[in-house]
């Protein structure tokens, strides 16, 4: 059974374990570390996950006009090398993405990604397509958007919890409609 195709239990569990440590360990905080002159240095944070799809061998990268990167892979399982020392939380978010696609077709995003980037959804901050042989274009405008990684990692969670995909849709326009983008013209789930 592929997992990414078809998330159990044990999957989803595992994933939520994930979250809450991601979240019990980062808090608000930035791994950044400051230079000679005081100026901020990023030291990214090397994750396992990261480390283990390094070695993969990725097919194509595109760089589109507003400057996301696309890269397609394989498969679902074969994360995109622009997550290659990320920190985990964010190639956590790419792996969410992967495993609840279906509801995140139906999850506005509220980073303004809808006019700037074209997207639909917040799947597609992390995934553009899925190919018909399988291969996956990935989108980097995840990596470097809190709105869309939270948004992810919610989803994730109320999926976890139960809830229905009218639940979590109606979840995320409550807590985003203030103070956010206007969301991405996601239709209403069914």
């Amino acid at each position: 059974m592929n997992l990414y195709r078809n998330p159990s239990k044990y999957t989803m569990t595992w994933l939520m374990t994930g979250v809450v440590s991601i979240s019990l360990l980062s808090g608000c905080g930035s791994s950044a570390s400051k230079d000679a002159a005081g100026a901020s240095i990023a030291t990214p944070e090397v994750s396992q996950a990261s480390d283990a799809h390094a070695n993969h061998v990725h097919t194509e990268t595109t760089q589109l006009a507003n400057g996301d990167i696309q890269e397609t892979t394989a498969s679902l399982d074969v994360l995109p090398s622009f997550l290659d020392g990320l920190p985990e939380k964010i190639v956590l978010a790419y792996q969410a993405a992967a495993i609840t696609r279906d509801t995140l077709a139906w999850i506005p995003c509220y980073c303004g990604c809808g006019g700037s980037a074209g997207h639909e959804s917040n799947l597609n901050c992390f995934i553009a397509e899925v190919h018909e042989d399988g291969s996956v274009v990935w989108d980097s405008h995840g990596t470097g958007c809190d709105v869309c990684v939270d948004t992810v990692l919610q989803t994730v969670q109320m999926k976890q919890e139960g809830k229905t995909v009218k639940e979590i849709r109606a979840a995320i326009d409550d807590a985003y409609r203030v103070g956010y983008a206007k969301p991405t013209a996601t239709p209403m789930p069914t």
